[in-house]
């Protein structure tokens, strides 16, 4: 297994993280704690010692059943990341009582690290003026926790005011190769380097989107390293990036811990050819986008209250994926007077698109091939 020896921190992390979200689960949606620890003690087998839960991850079951699962493991042989809730913390008793809930869930003497979870502009600015963040750091002193970060979905812009608002000890960023633009991005990952913020990757396989390319993008993957997965070379693309302390992943059948394993022992940083190929499979994927939107929003207010972006990000998301699933939680998701079925065809979105995007006809044909899915 690759390690990051991270010396501001005093740790030696795996570079491949289990992210403890994805176990599988019985007919109730609980873990299927039968299944679930085998998959755990091969990773550990493996060589991964970096494990991340949070307070929501399987309704608020994570916490508890990784303190129970890696209770017969010596207590300095792992490090264990978990997260406060920011969308849930409106003052800081509620976040003292959430703290005291994990704690017991967790059962720990301590953390290894302890995370501000989905932060993102606003919400760093009410936990900053309610004494969240030096409550947190109180903690930190006491020992109750090791190391303090944020995990985060937000603008590039937000990034920058958290990053550079403090010194954080690291930060948990979503990024992947066919995400480089999205939220904070690669320009993200260049203010962590130049700040010398370790950085967690989560989300590097897309939420498993991009373990299943389409046929071209799989064919420019095989002959390039016949027989590796594509999962692994979206993990390695992620890994290759230099100021990354670890790779989430959030493994869900011994198939995957395996193939993980696989990636990360002797781990193998693409090389320039590599690169090359994954910017190929991703040209492949962005091919399959329906339409050329990019969210400028200048087509909105529409009079009809037609959210139109939403609409087109998920119609595209699907056409690029084609995540069916997903994509029909989602748009069922979606309040029915923000549909594109309720256009007026008054015309006045497309004389704003910046694209010249034949936005009611293309509301019409995504109303169609979404519904087609529900």
């Amino acid at each position: 297994m690759e390690y990051r020896n991270i010396e501001t921190l005093g740790a030696a992390p795996s570079l491949l993280g289990y992210g403890c979200m994805r176990f599988p689960t019985l007919d109730d949606e609980s873990i299927d704690e039968p299944q679930a620890r085998p998959l755990l003690d091969r990773a550990i087998e493996g060589g991964v010692n970096y494990f991340d839960t949070a307070y929501f991850y399987h309704k608020g079951a994570s916490e508890n059943f990784m303190s129970r699962a890696l209770a017969q493991y010596p207590r300095g042989s792992y490090y264990l990341t978990s997260k406060l809730p920011t969308v849930l913390v409106h003052d800081l008793d509620e976040a003292r009582r959430i703290f005291d809930e994990q704690w017991e869930r967790l059962d720990r003497t301590y953390l290894d690290f302890y995370l501000l979870h989905n932060l993102n502009g606003e919400r760093w600015r009410l936990l900053r003026d309610q004494g969240v963040v030096d409550w947190c750091l109180d903690l930190q002193r006491q020992g109750l926790f090791r190391r303090f970060g944020f995990s985060f979905h937000g603008s590039y812009d937000e990034f920058e005011e958290i990053l550079t608002a403090r010194e954080w000890d690291l930060c948990q960023l979503q990024l992947n190769y066919m995400d480089t633009n999205e939220q904070a991005g690669l320009r993200g990952y260049a203010l962590t380097e130049k700040r010398g913020v370790p950085l967690v990757i989560m989300e590097p396989v897309k939420g498993g989107a991009l373990a299943n390319p389409p046929a071209e993008a799989m064919e420019l993957f095989q002959r390039a390293r016949p027989g590796a997965s594509a999962a692994s070379w979206a993990l390695r693309w992620a890994a290759s990036l230099p100021n990354v302390m670890t790779v989430l992943s959030g493994m869900s059948t011994l198939e995957q811990v395996e193939d993980n394993l696989a990636t990360f022992n002797a781990f193998r940083p693409l090389d320039e050819g590599e690169r090359a190929v994954v910017e190929q499979a991703a040209a492949v994927y962005r091919r399959r986008v329906r339409n050329g939107c990019t969210g400028c929003r200048y087509c909105i207010p529409c009079p009809a209250g037609v959210d139109i972006p939403r609409n087109f990000t998920l119609w595209n998301e699907y056409g690029i994926y084609g995540n069916e699933k997903q994509t029909a939680s989602r748009w069922r998701d979606l309040e029915e007077e923000r549909k594109g079925k309720n256009c007026l065809s008054c015309g006045r979105c497309e004389a704003a698109c910046p694209q010249h995007l034949s936005i009611r006809e293309d509301l019409k044909r995504l109303q169609t091939e979404l519904d087609g899915l529900l």
